[in-house]
């Protein structure tokens, strides 16, 4: 994008003195004093210019910004491409739970500018106060998984059930305070009853593997669905969890009803002859799993999360010694090399979301892809990140929530009017 294209303005329409403003408008909440946007009484995170042009067409009321005053307030004198600019549109479309084919509250006015085309109500400082933010309250009970291993779960919210798949770098008990975990906690147990549990070896599960295999992280997952009294529900797997869904999802159609995988695979590096990356990372995972300054931690920001702010890479350098031990850890690292589902896909009958970060290079893009192509009528989009596990402070976060409430609101649609799964 050339500078002359959007030259600064003195006083931009959009960035009027609006002091510590609140502004109500479709299911949003933006709280300018705060820096906090909600929607549907739940905390939705955004990166600060994804905020910045948010509170730049709530404060023009309804009137249209020009593409200039947009430039001006949130970049200042920043020179930046088309690409970025339409990458945080995107971004603040998904956070208020918008699209750019719908429109229905950030319209695209060709050449001209963007409109937020909501009803805005402004309300002033100190007036009333935000839903509670979600106090997330849980009971952590246990379960045993069909070969006996213990299996800790815990439920948060009301609705719909949804069950998380459970993953590495994780606590059920301290995820509800970290900058990673928490928000997405909050999104998807929002109007919903999430259920989630610590895999085996990690958490407040027992600690120990004791030789597992991909069927018993499926079983694991069936144990944690019996015992939360599921008979018919979604998953939500990212990463080394997206295996065991497609595993449970093979094993029983009848009760699986949807799949959002995030950053899976379905092929370890192991089972594609890649044994040196396997050793390589068991190794570096053995000798530096919560060790400051080792190859693993240094990994971990470079390549797990390169695009993490530092208090997220902090936590989740932190979240190593509290879900387990180094040994524990090689041995799951080992294990998920091992992986290899692709008999599950064509068994696969219920409706799944696949997505994948275009950056992603702990597990290649090309491993969704391979998953998305073998199940019938599966949804396959990719997201502008880098990370692998994807982080609140990165704009594709939301713009995958929103993904994901769009697709699960569709099963709870079809659910109520009694759709059979499709087959």
């Amino acid at each position: 994008m050339r500078k002359e294209t959007f030259g600064h303005l003195e006083k931009p329409r959009c960035s009027a003195h609006a002091g510590e403003m609140r502004y109500v408008f479709a299911d949003c909440d933006l709280d300018l004093g705060r820096h906090e946007l909600w929607r549907n009484g739940a905390r939705v995170h955004v990166e600060p210019q994804v905020f910045g042009l948010i509170a730049c067409l709530v404060r023009a009321s309804g009137a249209l910004v020009a593409y200039d005053d947009v430039m001006a307030d949130v970049w200042g004198d920043r020179i930046v491409s088309d690409a970025t600019v339409a990458a945080r549109v995107s971004a603040a479309r998904a956070a208020l739970g918008d699209d750019g084919k719908r429109q229905a509250i950030i319209r695209t006015v060709n050449r001209r500018g963007l409109q937020l085309v909501a009803d805005v109500k402004a309300l002033p400082p100190g007036f009333a106060e935000h839903a509670a933010r979600p106090d997330l309250r849980q009971t952590v009970r246990l379960t045993s998984s069909r070969d006996g291993t213990g299996i800790a779960w815990a439920s948060l919210g009301e609705g719909a059930p949804v069950l998380r798949g459970g993953h590495w770098l994780g606590h059920l008990e301290h995820d509800l305070s970290s900058p990673v975990w928490r928000p997405l906690l909050e999104r998807l147990s929002s109007g919903r009853r999430l259920i989630r549990y610590d895999p085996r070896g990690t958490g407040l599960s027992e600690r120990c593997l004791n030789g597992a295999t991909v069927e018993q992280l499926a079983d694991d997952m069936e144990a944690v669905a019996d015992a939360a009294d599921l008979e018919r529900f979604p998953i939500v797997a990212m990463s080394q969890s997206v295996p065991a869904a497609l595993t449970l999802a093979a094993r029983h159609p009848a009760r699986v009803s949807g799949l959002v995988l995030l950053n899976g695979l379905v092929q370890g590096s192991t089972a594609r002859g890649e044994i040196e990356l396997t050793d390589t990372m068991v190794g570096m995972i053995r000798t530096g799993w919560g060790v400051p300054g080792s190859a693993f931690m240094r990994a971990l920001a470079t390549v797990f999360v390169p695009d993490a702010t530092q208090a997220e890479v902090d936590s989740l350098v932190e979240m190593q010694a509290l879900s387990a031990t180094p040994e524990v850890a090689a041995e799951i690292r080992a294990m998920i090399g091992d992986i290899d589902v692709r008999h599950c896909l064509a068994e696969v009958a219920c409706p799944t979301l696949v997505m994948h970060c275009t950056g992603d290079q702990v597990q290649n893009c090309e491993q969704s892809k391979q998953i998305a192509s073998n199940i019938r009528h599966a949804e396959f989009g990719q997201l502008d990140s880098a990370n692998h596990a994807l982080v609140p402070s990165d704009p594709a976060w939301a713009v995958f929530l929103s993904r994901v409430d769009g697709f699960l609101e569709g099963l709870t649609l079809k659910t109520a009017n009694g759709s059979p799964a499709r087959t």
